[in-house]
């Protein structure tokens, strides 16, 4: 199988009032086509600077150190402006936190959509692709602008601009941070609808465990600017290898049962000023030794999942709580 996508070594930096800051510290990662993956942490782990990384979409103060990344065998920081462009209107499809915000508030949906088709694009041609992400009254969120629709209905207008030029890629960052509960399904069932439809790949980027969980087929998990385990769904979740994975599991809410305790990461993630010698969870892990501190930890093929941690066969003998398993593998 080809590879969609190739991240070798990347580091990235922002430069801001308080000096650098590493926002990515060596990924190594591959997507394939079709394939969903879930990238998961906490608040600052990276996983937002990877996804745009991938679209040549990072702010102008941020920096690549070293490493690089390709998108269909093209490194996108070697590409010129054009050329970059060009693969993302043909390769790249993205959808946003905030939906509301990705729209242009003075401009009809239909208007905005024919823009994005970057064509001759009739009524018809419009209707069918907001048909095509489960939008009644089509004529009507066509005629619509972004302030007149609910959250769900502008995220799946978003989604409908996302697929229009049928990407081979869809990075999907935090989509449903935004919506209420009772809609963040139908917006997942919604994206696994179209991967089904289409065959395009989804890179997910998330902290909500029971729907990454339920929708994606690999799982990266990532904290401090690195990759500390990949693999599948079931491999990853049934059984982490990783202490932080265990530790996201184990404080995750919403899988719980009665009597069940949620045991809190102690301490906050780290904010990188330099690239850390040893793991960089070493200072909230409670598995941690000597060589945690001093070595750093690569990725190591051990049952099934790449983990980067010295004592993970430790780790991998240790049962998950039930709150930590309970209905999350689909």
């Amino acid at each position: 199988m080809s590879d969609l996508v190739e991240i070798r070594d990347l580091h990235i930096s922002y430069e801001t009032a308080r000096g650098i800051v590493y926002a990515l510290d060596g990924v190594d990662l591959t997507v394939y086509p079709s394939q969903i993956l879930g990238i998961v942490g906490e608040s600052g782990s990276g996983k937002s600077t990877l996804g745009m990384a991938i679209g040549r979409l990072l702010p102008s103060n941020s920096h690549r150190t070293s490493g690089d990344l390709f998108v269909n065998g093209q490194s996108i920081f070697d590409i010129g402006d054009e050329e970059i462009r060009l693969l993302r209107q043909e390769s790249l499809g993205f959808v946003f936190q905030n939906p509301i915000s990705t729209l242009d508030p003075t401009m009809r949906v239909g208007r905005q959509i024919r823009l994005v088709l970057n064509g001759p694009a009739s009524d018809d041609s419009v209707y069918e692709l907001l048909g095509r992400v489960g939008l009644p009254d089509v004529k009507r969120v066509a005629r619509s602008y972004p302030y007149q629709l609910s959250g769900g209905m502008a995220q799946r207008v978003v989604i409908a601009m996302a697929i229009s030029r049928h990407p081979s890629l869809l990075i999907a960052d935090e989509p449903t941070a935004s919506l209420d509960a009772s809609v963040r399904e139908q917006i997942l069932k919604l994206l696994l609808s179209v991967r089904e439809e289409t065959g395009v790949a989804i890179v997910l980027l998330s902290h909500e465990l029971g729907l990454v969980a339920k929708y994606c087929d690999t799982i990266a998990v990532m904290y401090g600017g690195r990759l500390v385990e990949t693999g599948s769904n079931v491999s990853v979740f049934r059984r982490p290898g990783h202490p932080y994975t265990k530790a996201l599991l184990e404080a995750a809410p919403g899988n719980e049962r009665p009597g069940d305790w949620l045991e809190a990461i102690p301490g906050v993630p780290p904010v990188l000023q330099s690239s850390a010698q040893g793991c960089v969870f070493e200072p909230r892990c409670k598995f941690a030794h000597e060589t945690c501190r001093t070595v750093r930890p690569v990725l190591r093929p051990i049952e099934n999942r790449m983990v980067a941690c010295h004592r993970a066969e430790e780790v991998l003998k240790i049962e998950p709580t039930a709150a930590a398993t309970h209905g999350r593998i689909a």
